[in-house]
């Protein structure tokens, strides 16, 4: 898809920088302060004067603000009224609607990922798609946050989604009901051989301590003792840096987590594992760690702590790449800045903005029939228009390298299916955890 021509209108939009709420306040700005300003004001008493219609001052304003954030980075937005609302609604994880994570690349809305187990999920939306209709309505040019509104709605009514997959000659629609995502952000099962599965769907309040009681739940139904576990990151776009060490301190007996530097006093905070309030839950008992391309932030945070500190085998996919920290900036009662402030790093001092976490073992999705269409355009956060450079200079090639076939995965999904292998990557990650003792997958992370 080409979005040039929108592209270089979206460039106009974010010359305009922020501005006050009345026009005596913009008299006084363009007063005090320099040039760019009064540029600004200029701009804004042409559009004030000679629109085709006459304009509100809050549109101008709030368009300002959405511009000048706009031109920063992918995740930094302005947030007010029914869309702060909507915020936190998530974070609560209780809401009617779809059931995805996207964001907005040149007028698109792109999908990061569907959550497990929602409508979107269900209905077979796949991270790296687009959005293009609907209810048969283009959306292409659509301010995000519009976009996400049209898409909720309540639960039980339904909505025409059309949708265009990279690898695919033409665009597909599909029908969605809504639900009441009460994305239940920690599930779990045991698994033959008393193998625990801990299946982590974003990083919502509690979930270091939802992670825990899965854990003594699991050690409950297992006859004996627990051989091993998959903590299963896959399709998670993360959510609170504070569960993400939270989770990461269940696994850890000491030594640092992760930590991030901004350019603020304050900003640049190292997260250690708190060795006096509980060490490693599991006792040293083996660990693998499912990741793939809708692994994002949070997820990224836990799977770079455990395998830097050698605790867990980190198996399939490279991550998304997402490096950086957001803060929640209130501005009076009802708007927020949602800002970049930092970079966050995992205990060796590697950032995963736009690299990602490389697994330890390539695990491809086999059982996806699309996943030989869909490689290649699978979308991270080095594909987002503005996303923050790695400042340590990561090449393209290097953040390809993960694509390279893997002669053990020769298998089709065909042969799977006949195998009733549903999940290979999980399939694979339990089978190796059955067949390997607990010293000796320790002993190859040492």
């Amino acid at each position: 898809m080409k979005f040039a021509a929108l592209a270089r209108s979206a460039a106009l939009v974010t010359a305009v920088a922020l501005i006050p709420a009345t026009t005596a306040g913009l008299a006084r700005v363009e007063g005090n302060a320099g040039p760019e300003f009064s540029k600004l004001f200029a701009v804004y008493q042409r559009v004030k004067a000679s629109y085709v219609e006459p304009v509100e001052d809050d549109v101008l304003i709030n368009g300002a603000i959405s511009g000048m954030l706009a031109a920063l980075d992918p995740h930094s937005a302005y947030l007010d009224g029914s869309d702060l609302q909507r915020l936190e609604t998530m974070i609560d994880g209780n809401y009617s609607g779809l059931g995805l994570s996207v964001v907005g690349e040149d007028g698109a809305v792109k999908i990061i990922s569907p959550f497990r187990g929602s409508p979107a999920d269900k209905a077979g939306i796949k991270a790296g798609d687009y959005i293009t209709h609907i209810d048969g309505e283009l959306i292409y040019g659509l301010e995000l946050d519009e976009a996400v509104a049209r898409m909720r709605g309540k639960a039980g009514t339904s909505i025409r989604l059309t949708v265009y997959r990279p690898g695919r000659d033409e665009p597909f629609d599909v029908d969605v009901t809504r639900g009441v995502i009460e994305l239940e952000p920690v599930t779990w099962e045991l698994q033959e051989g008393n193998i625990g599965h801990i299946m982590v769907n974003e990083f919502s309040r509690d979930v270091g301590a939802d992670v825990f009681a899965a854990w003594k739940d699991l050690q409950n139904q297992a006859t004996g003792r627990l051989n091993g576990l998959v903590l299963d990151l896959r399709s998670n776009p993360g959510g609170s840096l504070d569960e993400a060490v939270a989770l990461s301190d269940l696994f850890l007996s000491d030594g640092q987590i992760v930590s991030q530097r901004g350019r603020a006093r304050g900003e640049s905070i190292t997260y250690d594992a708190e060795t006096v309030f509980r060490g490693d839950i599991a006792e040293g008992l083996p660990i693998v760690v499912l990741i793939d391309a809708g692994s994002a932030s949070a997820s990224e945070i836990v799977a770079g702590a455990l395998q830097d500190h050698r605790r867990a085998v980190v198996m399939g996919e490279r991550s998304f790449g997402k490096g950086s920290v957001q803060s929640l900036l209130p501005l009076g009662n009802d708007a927020a800045l949602k800002l970049t402030t930092a970079r966050y790093y995992t205990p060796s001092g590697h950032s995963v903005q736009e690299g990602g976490i490389k697994p330890d073992i390539r695990v491809p999705q086999l059982s996806d029939p699309d996943l030989a269409k869909r490689s290649k355009f699978t979308m991270r956060e080095s594909d987002l228009r503005g996303h923050l450079i790695n400042e340590l200079g990561i090449k393209d090639e290097d953040l390809e390298n993960d694509t390279r076939t893997d002669p053990r995965f020769q298998f089709t999904a065909e042969e799977l299916e006949q195998k009733g292998i549903e999940d290979f990557q999980l399939h694979y990650a339990v089978d190796t955890l059955r067949r390997t003792s607990p010293n000796s997958v320790a002993s190859r992370r040492k």
